[in-house]
């Protein structure tokens, strides 16, 4: 039987779960997107076990065992996920079981979709500057606002290819 990487077996060669070492990394994560985007602490702890599970296709009581949530909070956690494109739900061949997968792409399409949302911001703020007028505090909050986007623009302007882009070509 292939277990979730990063468990230990006991003295009797059962299973018992994903170590502390990856259940602490899984926490790290799930804390982070929390803090960071807001998202609940168990829709970061599915992410960071999808992350570093083997088979990488879990379904969710797999999810639920490794990472101690209760089926119902993990199936709106799951829709979550997967509305924002971070987890693709499969199924196998005569199989009822519905599995769920973070694709090798998910942080790449998160980041692009990421970045376009910092480019519209900029848009809406460069479109507030004739809206402020000759204040110059209005208009200096502003231009300093319009500063910063244009100078983002010119970094991904000039951004290497994603990381997509370059496996294609080695392939």
């Amino acid at each position: 039987m292939k277990r979730p990487s990063g468990t230990e077996e006991s003295n009797h060669d059962a299973s018992v779960g994903p170590s502390a070492d990856v259940l602490e990394w899984v926490e790290r994560l799930a804390k982070y997107c929390s803090d960071q985007d807001g998202v609940p602490l168990i829709a970061g702890r599915v992410l960071g076990w999808l992350m570093i599970c083997d088979p990488p296709e879990q379904s969710a009581q797999q999810i639920a065992t490794a990472i101690g949530a209760s089926r119902a909070s993990l199936s709106t956690n799951l829709r979550l996920l997967s509305s924002v494109g971070f987890v693709r739900v499969l199924t196998k061949p005569a199989s009822r079981t519905v599995y769920y997968r973070v694709d090798d792409d998910a942080w790449e399409k998160v980041v692009q979709r990421q970045i376009a949302s910092l480019a519209s911001l900029g848009n809406i703020l460069h479109d507030g500057t004739p809206l402020a007028g000759p204040s110059p505090d209005r208009g200096g909050r502003l231009a300093a606002a319009n500063e910063v986007f244009r100078w983002m623009q010119q970094i991904f302007d000039n951004a290497p290819p994603l990381p997509s882009s370059t496996r294609a070509a080695k392939e």
